[in-house]
């Protein structure tokens, strides 16, 4: 027999009724869905994945392109987001304050190692890189603002994650790691714990060959904030050995650290 509503739970429903946007649920749909795709996708395709007609959707998807959130792919084949939600974030104090405090440091490390350097912070499962200083050489590779990767998948999430309190590595367990990949979380600590130890990590790039990561964890008041990390390529041309860049890169950390603890 089918229970029958209580008013409480009535009145709950016809609150969420009465309060929803349908239009503004819709445009958020099609930027979660796009940022979660991360590939171009045509309005066919948009309105495929969220249930919903083409129609239902036309006006909405100029909109946002008209306001800058989504535009053109350059190959002309559907739209991609742009780096507009991502500059509405970095907007915000506590983003603005790193950047404040690490910017300039940044400038100094990759004039004093003769190579590049971004710096990344945790956003959901992912880290997300927030700023780059160039090398000012002329070899280097360089990472873009706005990158994603998996925390799981990335030299820089081991210090992100091994850093953190018990409480808090709990709470990024199902967050980072898919139920079935227990086995890879397993190695994910394990790894994470080794480059706790020792304060830094070091290891071959798995996505681009002839890359070292060097990261290094920067620490604000309420913990590991953000990773720096120098993408070491060998060269000739360049002056610092690895063991040296890492000296650097702990050196940096620590200045933006204290600075960062001190506000």
């Amino acid at each position: 027999m089918a229970k029958e509503p209580t008013k409480a739970s009535s009145d709950t429903e016809e609150g969420d009724r009465k309060y929803r946007a349908p239009a503004l649920e819709k445009g958020l749909d099609v930027l979660e869905l796009m940022a979660e795709q991360g590939a171009p996708m045509t309005t066919s395709q948009i309105a495929s994945s969220l249930g919903r007609s083409v129609s239902e959707l036309f006006r909405m998807v100029l909109t946002l392109e008209h306001r800058g959130y989504i535009a053109q792919a350059d190959a002309g084949e559907g739209y991609e987001l742009t780096n507009k939600l991502f500059a509405l974030g970095m907007a915000q104090t506590p983003t603005r304050t790193l950047l404040d405090a690490a910017l300039p440091v940044m400038n100094e490390l990759a004039r004093q190692v003769g190579q590049s350097c971004h710096l990344v912070v945790p956003s959901g499962d992912q880290v997300v890189v927030v700023a780059r200083i160039e090398s000012p050489s002329d070899v280097g590779f360089a990472v873009r603002v706005g990158y994603r990767r998996r925390i799981i998948e990335s030299a820089s999430g081991l210090l992100l994650y091994g850093c953190r309190s018990e409480a808090e590595k709990a709470v990024w367990k199902p967050r980072i790691a898919a139920p079935e990949e227990a086995d890879r979380l397993k190695r994910f600590i394990e790894e994470s714990e080794q480059a706790v130890a020792q304060g830094y990590v070091r290891r071959p790039s798995d996505f681009v060959d002839g890359v070292t990561d060097l990261c290094v964890p920067i620490f604000g008041a309420q913990g590991a904030t953000a990773v720096l990390i120098v993408p070491f390529i060998m060269s000739k041309l360049l002056p610092c050995s690895p063991e040296e860049v890492i000296d650097a890169l702990l050196a940096s950390s620590a200045r933006i650290s204290a600075q960062l603890s001190s506000d």
